[in-house]
């Protein structure tokens, strides 16, 4: 290791998972410098035992006697009523000293940023930051850490860490999700567990097969295992090293950041020459989970059939034992002074912090004294304290005599004193529920901007290929084409806009993902896109904030992957500069109505994407062929879910095995109000698309009667919504 990079590194931080209490003090036990842990609410582990308020109030003071941080994970989408009761829930951790939340909903940051200001918020993973763009533009709304997408590569975390200079927090070991960054909606669609609400089903862990083959898990990938990277890590500029496993017993928890604290201190030790890990530990840590196999994930390599667990290996875990250790205790010294006719007086001191307090009245002994023995070893237990005594002078002037209860309450008195002490720099006082008002006040403003949003009377229509394009380009019940960035080479986009009618407008929808190849394509054709289109449909933040880099003054839109769950997170858009939102798959109707569709589009038709996926079916079940295709994935209920493979951006798309169809529910939704109808066309053919558009057309807009087509479809959420 250079000295440059000696400097820079010289602590990396083990961030270690807690479901339950036991789990907190197994990852202390071991090592680590930071816990995350979910509270009964707004956790992505719903399922996880997690922690109570109480239990999670002493867990802030526990960390802090042991100069450790603790982080609140936040990160699910929150209802407007849920995020109403957002203040009520965070105000007793905050005022305890809660370190940071980790945040994936869009209001959750905007509400802690202005009501709990001081309050470090740090950016979860599934808001799927995939480079240096996304980061800057959340370090600019003040967040202080980011949890890039796991599908990042080294040399993307490198960029990061180098434009921002914000904190990476980065997986290493654990469970991996073969969606991008968990942002899945395959629970949610076919079984109603949300995983965006923590309650995923983890369908991605059953087999399916491929056109007749075999079934295999197909989209099960093997767990995270990177100690032998340890090297790399560091010097890409990850300052947490994240270990998931929220879900997992004490005693993984245990083993696996008892490991990593080892190889990681090693490394900063002595350096890359002196860094090696031993078999017997590799073995361990392999041991401590076996149910899916290990690999290195995406730090090095894009994708590959190598890295999926296609068979559950057999044998079980051989976690080691859970040794019998002690509650960590922090040394003090004290020097404790009995005299006779005065108090009894203790000085304590811990760290940089000093106490004094005083008992009851020393008396002369009429019969046998107290020796300093007797006292020293009455003053050492200390029990369950977050204290024990390195040193301890004891004082005592002429033959004394003091009731062992009088000792016994002094040593109490002072060691909650001195731990009041240790604890007050963390404390905190509470924000006023008057700026928690006027923040709603502010944010409902902000909203009724979409107010002015005109309303179109015709359908959006989004459109994957060229068959689809002509078939709603010059339709008079079409107002708007979306069409897909890989409908067409982008060198032929300004052919597109000569089919379209006069009152048509064009807009581009931007990759899932805005990766390096994204971001090459799309600097090429930079100027081709602002000649050819009236806007953009954005589905992630980094081609949001690509697009204010270059000064873009056209229209944006967002997709339904941009969560707006709330009016908060409206509001954060439209600060943004959006001009139309899609509202989420996942809100009911009642729940759309409550946020409001002023100003946002409502999807009505159309095979919803489950899955973005780095992963290739394709090239995991035959070979890559460096060309789109589309396939089918069968589970065990006949199931077929078409996956349709991006080659230009390297990513999958998994839709639904039945599209959204809201045609009964036209009255419903005219009364919601929304600002426009989307129809979305993925694998329809042509004369489909032609027929979908009339069908849909003589409902919504000419209020006819018409038979809905003879297909299996779904109504989505709109009914019952998801928990």
């Amino acid at each position: 290791m250079n000295r440059e990079a000696e400097n820079k590194h010289n602590h990396i931080e083990i961030l270690a998972p807690a479901g339950s209490y036991e789990s907190l003090t197994a990852a202390l036990a071991a090592g680590a410098d930071a816990i995350y842990a979910g509270g009964m609410r707004f956790g992505a582990r719903a399922y996880a035992g997690n922690l109570d308020e109480e239990q999670y109030l002493r867990a802030i003071d526990e960390v802090h006697l042991q100069q450790r941080k603790i982080y609140m994970t936040v990160n699910t989408l929150l209802k407007d009523y849920e995020l109403a009761e957002l203040y009520e829930y965070l105000l007793p951790y905050y005022r305890q000293g809660l370190d940071a939340v980790i945040v994936q909903d869009l209001g959750v940051f905007s509400f802690i940023r202005e009501v709990f200001p001081d309050l470090p918020v740090h950016v979860s993973t599934q808001m799927t930051v995939t480079g240096e763009y996304g980061a800057e533009f959340f370090g600019r709304k003040g967040a202080t850490r980011i949890v890039p997408a796991r599908e990042i590569s080294l040399e993307e975390v490198r960029r990061m860490k180098e434009r921002t200079g914000l904190e990476m927090e980065c997986f290493v070991h654990g469970a991996m999700c073969y969606c991008y960054s968990g942002q899945c909606l395959m629970s949610s669609m076919i079984g109603g567990r949300s995983g965006n609400r923590g309650q995923c089903a983890q369908p991605c862990r059953l087999p399916y097969s491929v056109e007749g083959k075999k079934p295999q898990n197909l989209m099960s990938l093997k767990d995270l295992c990177t100690i032998e990277m340890i090297p790399d890590l560091i010097e890409a500029g990850i300052d947490s090293f994240k270990i998931e496993g929220r879900m997992k017993q004490p005693e993984y928890v245990y083993t696996v950041v008892r490991m990593y604290r080892k190889y990681v201190n090693l490394y900063l030790q002595k350096g890359r020459d002196g860094f090696r890990v031993k078999p017997e530990d590799l073995k361990t840590l392999e041991n401590a989970y076996r149910r899916r196999g290990y690999m290195k994930g995406y730090y090095q390599c894009e994708n590959g059939r190598s890295m999926l667990s296609l068979k559950r290996p057999k044998g079980e875990e051989q976690v080691e034992t859970l040794p019998e250790f002690s509650k960590k205790q922090e040394k003090i010294k004290g020097v404790f002074t009995l005299s006779e006719g005065s108090r009894a007086k203790i000085d304590l001191c811990c760290r940089e912090v000093s106490v004094s307090c005083e008992g009851a009245e020393v008396q002369k002994a009429l019969k046998q004294p107290l020796d300093e023995k007797r006292i020293d070893k009455q003053m050492r237990k200390t029990g369950q304290t977050p204290f024990t005594f390195d040193e301890l002078e004891i004082h005592t002037e002429g033959s004394i005599f003091l009731p062992m209860q009088a000792i016994n309450e002094l040593r109490r008195e002072s060691l909650g004193l001195l731990e009041e002490k240790l604890l007050e720099p963390y404390r905190r006082t509470s924000e006023s529920s008057e700026c928690v008002e006027t923040f709603f006040e502010r944010q409902d403003e902000i909203c009724s901007e979409y107010n002015n949003v005109p309303a179109d009377e015709r359908f959006t229509v989004r459109v994957c290929t060229p068959e689809q394009f002509e078939a709603a380009a010059g339709r008079e019940d079409v107002a708007v084409i979306l069409a897909e960035s890989t409908l067409c080479e982008a060198k032929e986009w300004k052919n597109l806009r000569e089919k379209l009618s006069d009152d048509q407008k064009l807009y581009l929808a931007m990759p899932y993902i805005f990766r390096k190849r994204a971001v090459k394509l799309f600097e090429q054709y930079y100027a081709e896109l602002k000649k050819s289109f009236d806007g953009v449909m954005i589905r992630n933040f980094e081609s949001l904030a690509w697009l204010k880099e270059k000064n873009y003054t056209d229209e944006i839109l967002t997709d339904y992957n941009m969560y707006v769950f709330n009016h908060s997170g409206k509001a954060f858009l439209k600060q943004e500069g959006i001009s139309r939102f899609t509202a989420s798959v996942e809100l009911n109707g009642r729940e759309l109505k409550d946020c409001g569709l002023l100003g946002g589009m409502l999807s009505i038709y159309g095979y919803q994407p489950v899955m973005i996926t780095a992963n290739c079916i394709q090239k995991n079940t035959r070979s890559c062929e460096r060309k789109p295709s589309l396939l089918y994935l069968t589970d065990r209920y006949q199931n077929r879910f078409p996956v349709r493979n991006e080659c230009s951006f390297c990513y999958n798309i998994i839709y639904n095995p039945v599209p959204l169809m809201l045609m009964k529910q036209h009255k419903e939704i005219r009364n919601l109000q929304p600002s426009a109808l989307r129809l979305d066309f993925t694998m329809e053919s042509g004369k489909e698309t032609r027929d979908i558009i009339n069908v849909y057309g003589d409902v919504f807009l000419r209020g006819r009667n018409a038979q809905l087509p003879e297909v299996s479809y779904t109504k989505g959420h709109f009914k019952r919504g998801v928990k």
